[in-house]
């Protein structure tokens, strides 16, 4: 008889924990929070059409609608998909133990682990303005983090409908990339998953894994690096990881480049908005970029930079629907070295 996975981390109590820490946002009446809620889901409707003109990419009539939701929402969401991307890699972990953990043991370092995650997620709940949720096993949907662009439009100063209306292109446009390339979705999953589980030590290489971070945690959060992650990561791993990070920035890139497409057109301001946001991008103190760094988020920042670029010279050269040809199969997106070697991309797939 099978033995069930052993319980690694809590994950409901990572929700629990979450919702103690989050800060829920700033304040607002029951009405205006309702207001900004309307006017969020009339800027989602507004993109879909500029941004399937501009993009020459359309949803399907059966995409679900974006959801506007609060940071706890969002917490909850993304721990329920963490919980199914980590089902692999609990089963790994299971079967490379000799024997299970007593049940006290377990439900405690559940706990723990639970709390660690739940932390994380508390962070990262107040600076997400918006997420296309892959939903390993479940339905994926759009979310507008409606606390978050409250805060941000605040604190650059822009108008609040015309920056609603341009986060809204830019998600608009992940939204489109996942439903109207149906491979998409299942690829990404399939790969990031089958790295973290690869990843995952075994207990005799445990040893000098912790070694190795012992080693090169101060390079790896000085750096550019994919934050802890890449220290752990074998040079096999690294190119899986560096395969990963290229798709990653050609989405990023591509919904950057549609929303300033787009914005001219439908958002007065959108010069403005872009240049105060780029700013924010960077990072306000020692704290944040230390915690950008630990979390790998300073790669993040690169894939919007990088991926544009990509995306901005492809179509000069053999224009949108040239561009589009990044979608047709998975051996058709950009790899690493092409990232930033536009030219080797349209090269290798338009001869």
């Amino acid at each position: 008889m099978a033995r069930r996975p052993t319980t690694y981390v809590d994950w409901e109590f990572a929700k629990t924990t979450a919702a103690r820490l989050v800060n829920p946002g700033p304040d607002v009446t029951e009405q205006e929070a309702r207001q900004v809620v309307e006017d969020i889901r009339r800027s989602a409707r507004r993109a879909v059409d500029p941004v399937a003109e501009t993009s020459r990419l359309h949803a399907p009539g059966t995409a679900p609608a974006p959801l506007v939701v609060d940071r706890p929402t969002w917490v909850s969401v993304n721990a329920d998909s963490m919980a199914t991307m980590f089902e692999p890699i609990a089963r790994k972990l299971s079967a490379a133990s000799p024997a299970p953990p007593p049940a006290l043991a377990q439900m405690i370092g559940g706990k723990v682990t639970g709390a660690e995650a739940g932390a994380l997620f508390a962070f990262l709940s107040s600076r997400v303005l918006g997420q296309y949720d892959l939903a390993p096993g479940g339905t994926p949907k759009l979310l507008l983090v409606a606390p978050n662009l409250v805060q941000a439009e605040r604190e650059l100063e822009v108008d609040p409908t015309d920056f609603r209306a341009w986060v809204c292109m830019h998600e608009e446009t992940h939204r489109v990339q996942f439903t109207a390339v149906p491979w998409l979705r299942d690829h990404l999953i399939e790969r990031t998953q089958a790295l973290a589980v690869d990843m995952v030590p075994d207990p005799t290489a445990l040893k000098d894994r912790l070694a190795a971070l012992a080693r090169n945690v101060p390079g790896a959060l000085g750096g550019d690096g994919q934050g802890l992650a890449d220290v752990f990561a074998t040079p096999e791993q690294k190119r899986r990881m560096a395969e990963i990070t290229a798709v990653m920035s050609l989405l990023e890139g591509h919904a950057d480049v549609v929303m300033d497409e787009v914005g001219p057109a439908h958002i007065p301001s959108v010069a403005t908005i872009r240049a105060r946001f780029d700013e924010r991008r960077k990072g306000a103190g020692t704290l944040d970029r230390f915690l950008r760094r630990l979390m790998g988020l300073e790669a993040k920042m690169r894939q919007y930079r990088d991926g544009a670029t990509f995306v901005r010279a492809v179509q000069d050269t053999v224009g949108i629907d040239g561009f589009n040809a990044v979608w047709t199969s998975p051996e058709t997106l950009p790899r690493p070295a092409e990232i930033t070697d536009p030219q080797r991309w349209v090269a290798r797939v338009h001869g």
